[in-house]
């Protein structure tokens, strides 16, 4: 009896959590409003040097995300000023569950449902409600020298990001939680996940540019700047990231 009362929870827990999930992507794809996102931060070892660094975080680590997004809204003509607004909630205990890795359909609807009953369960955050959520987990770069990948979910409207806990990286950290912020108002990836080479045209910052390579800038859902046709890096910031028109057409910004 027990089993199917926990049961019948979970799945009241996760209709509740989809229909909250449906009206806010409704609403932003309007964007008549501002898009409220929470950070939660995690830590994802017992160091004392994540430990600290989570505790010195603010809204203002995160100020640049809301900068990029006014600055790119603006280029698409969205009145909606500013179109997101970022805070910072409460740390989180525990840890999501992994997403797998190379799984199958049936194995990433599975995690996507545990991950969405936990974030319901683990929610730190004491306000209005947000639009959004990422749980950012933070990982020592003496311990961690590559962090596992991160993933944003549209049905629900989640992220799960994996950043590194220095202040030397919170540049490239804000890149890769605004490229799952994107994911969860329904962009797609424009990049070769066997080799993570930007596509073209979509994937690049500058598609029209001539000479081709190197590019200036990354196209946010592409990810990496393209040097060359084999090769890419990481942009060190959200100043050298821009929203392609295939992107702003999928978030609503292009009619």
């Amino acid at each position: 009896m027990w089993r199917y009362i926990r049961i019948g929870l979970l799945l009241f827990i996760l209709a509740s959590v989809a229909q909250t999930a449906w009206l806010a992507r409704k609403r932003s794809a309007e964007w008549k409003m501002t898009l409220r996102v929470a950070i939660y931060p995690i830590a994802a070892d017992r160091s004392d040097a994540t430990r600290q660094y989570i505790a010195a975080l603010d809204k203002e680590t995160f100020q640049p995300i809301e900068d990029f997004f006014a600055r790119e809204a603006s280029r698409y003509s969205i009145a909606m000023m500013p179109p997101v607004d970022v805070a910072l909630a409460p740390p989180v205990a525990s840890k999501p569950p992994p997403a797998p890795i190379g799984g199958s359909a049936l194995q990433a609807i599975a995690w996507s449902l545990r991950f969405r009953s936990w974030a319901w369960w683990n929610d730190t955050w004491k306000g209005p409600p947000p639009h959004v959520r990422v749980f950012v987990t933070y990982h020592d770069p003496a311990l961690t020298r590559r962090v596992p990948h991160s993933t944003g979910l549209a049905k629900g409207m989640l992220g799960a990001v994996n950043a590194f806990a220095a202040s030397a990286q919170e540049g490239q950290n804000n890149v890769v939680i605004a490229h799952e912020l994107m994911h969860t108002l329904g962009a797609t990836d424009k990049y070769d996940p066997s080799t993570n080479q930007p596509r073209r045209p979509d994937g690049y910052g500058d598609p029209d540019a001539k000479p081709l390579h190197p590019q200036r800038r990354a196209e946010i859902m592409g990810g990496r700047i393209a040097i060359s046709d084999t090769s890419a890096e990481m942009p060190a910031s959200l100043k050298q990231v821009v929203v392609g028109d295939a992107t702003a057409r999928e978030i609503g910004w292009v009619k």
